[in-house]
């Protein structure tokens, strides 16, 4: 059996956690996909897309603590967990392959 799929917008959330290294939930997330890929990004959506991460045992996540600013609720914080890693360092490795098999990408 092969690597689980992954989709291209659990990818970007996967490269998203990985990025905020410590700091990433929902919101965060959802404002740095928009900085960087200049597109609406659904809040719902990032979540969905956590939750199928932590599923698969690519993130893990904990509860942070509680702050006044959100009304004494608090964050669920998600780190990219050791298979996550190899995940992405896999995908990258196809996704150059495949770009360095372009024949005279004239356009690239």
């Amino acid at each position: 059996m092969g690597r689980p799929y992954l989709g291209e917008f659990e990818e970007l959330v996967l490269l998203t956690v990985a990025v905020l290294d410590g700091s990433a939930y929902g919101v965060t997330i959802a404002a740095e996909l928009k900085q960087r890929t200049d597109r609406v990004i659904s809040l719902s959506g990032v979540h969905i897309a956590l939750y199928r991460l932590e599923e698969k045992g690519f993130v893990s996540s904990e509860l942070g603590g509680a702050t006044a600013a959100r009304g004494g609720r608090r964050k669920r914080l998600f780190g990219i967990t050791a298979a996550g890693k190899q995940t992405l360092s896999e995908m990258r490795q196809v996704r150059n392959g495949l770009w360095e098999s372009i024949p005279n990408p004239s356009w690239s």
